[in-house]
C-alpha cells in the first residue's frame, strides 16, 4: 500500500520509571525494529520521548489496516515487549486508534 493512502494508526503512551528509561527504550527499539523489518503491513513505528517528567514515551505506529495491526499483536517481538515493560513503568495510558488521511 502507498504511504500516501489512508492507514490505521496506533498511539500508545507509557509513563516510565525515571531509573528505567534506558531499559524501556531498549525493549521498545527491539519491538519497533522487528515490526518494521518483519511485518509487511507495518509502515511506521516511531518511539517518541516526550519532554515531560516523569519520563513519558509515546509510540506512533502506522499499519496498512486493522488486520495488519492484529497480526502485529501475535508476534514474538511484541511478546518480548509485553513481558518486559510492566516492571519498568508507572502507568500505561489507554491505547488510541485512528486513521491517517492522505495528504
Amino acid at each position: 500500500m502507498d504511504s500516501g493512502t489512508e492507514a490505521f494508526v496506533v498511539v500508545a503512551e507509557f509513563e516510565v520509571k525515571a531509573n528505567c528509561v534506558r531499559d524501556f527504550l531498549a525493549l521498545a527499539r527491539d519491538d519497533a525494529r522487528h515490526s518494521l523489518a518483519d511485518e509487511p503491513g507495518c509502515r511506521q513505528f516511531d518511539i517518541v520521548l516526550l519532554d515531560e517528567t516523569p519520563a513519558r514515551v509515546m509510540f506512533y505506529e502506522v499499519y496498512d489496516d486493522r488486520a495488519a495491526f492484529d497480526a502485529h499483536l501475535q508476534t514474538t517481538h511484541l511478546d518480548r515487549f509485553r513481558a518486559g515493560f510492566p516492571a519498568l513503568i508507572v502507568a500505561e495510558r489507554t491505547v488510541r486508534f485512528g486513521r491517517r488521511e492522505p495528504a
